[in-house]
């Protein structure tokens, strides 16, 4: 069988947390990657990549609650790992602290050049993740999408002014940037992602082995009725 490498498909994976990520918009797609990694390519790699070794919690650490897990981290962005080909960007709570993000968006937009010039490197985000690379410039002049309950809040906060925001969209493709809507969506952009990087047969037997019904039309997006968006860039 041939290597990823052989076909230019991504080997070594990178997912940058922060504090108060959301959990499902990493451990969604993880959990498919986890699957490829067992079932056909077990020469991939995988990087936690944070602003410290320190775990990192999906509590809001401004929060009173004490619910949550955390994540061990493998590298930091001042010391991130060589040859990334996917990074993976996570929404939640925390990406709404644009003090506490700061850096973070300073990683996106260092390393996005890295990614944009290999023919196997890629952008993947999920939920308010698309807001972490529109504000690192990535996005500029580029569709992309993001959660849906937070549309409103997307505009008030002029985030991506020069992003072409697609308001019906459950995930959007852009090059080699993959932007999904809100939290589980997640998971569907990632099969499909592995659909058309590793192949249909791939990402149906994932897909089976997770009990997990893909949306198949990235414009099927309930939840853009559901807020009564109107659309834009559709």
């Amino acid at each position: 069988m041939a290597s990823p490498t052989d076909n230019l498909q991504p080997v070594n994976f990178g997912i940058l947390l922060f504090p108060a990520f959301q959990a499902l918009d990493v451990f969604g797609p993880l959990d498919a990657l986890n699957l490829l990694s067992m079932l056909k390519f077990p020469k991939m790699n995988l990087s936690i990549i944070g602003l410290t070794l320190d775990p990192i919690s999906t509590k809001d650490p401004k929060g009173s609650s004490d619910f949550g897990e955390s994540v061990v981290p493998t590298h930091t962005i001042s010391d991130p790992p060589q040859d990334l080909d996917v990074l993976l960007v996570p929404g939640g709570l925390g990406s709404r602290d644009f003090e506490g993000t700061t850096p973070i968006v300073d990683f996106i937009r260092t390393i996005y050049p890295s990614l944009n010039q290999k023919a196997n490197g890629y952008l993947l985000t999920v939920c308010t993740g698309s807001w972490l690379a529109a504000r690192a410039g990535v996005l500029d002049n580029k569709f992309a999408t993001s959660n849906k309950a937070a549309w409103q809040e997307k505009k008030d906060k002029n985030i991506g002014p020069d992003v072409k925001w697609v308001s019906y969209a459950r995930w959007v493709v852009d090059g080699n940037i993959w932007t999904g809507s809100g939290v589980a969506a997640g998971i569907d952009l990632m099969v499909a992602f592995i659909e058309k990087v590793y192949g249909v047969e791939t990402a149906n037997d994932i897909s089976r082995l997770m009990e997990y019904m893909p949306h198949k039309d990235p414009h099927d997006d309930p939840f853009a009725d559901l807020y009564g968006l109107p659309r834009e860039n559709c």
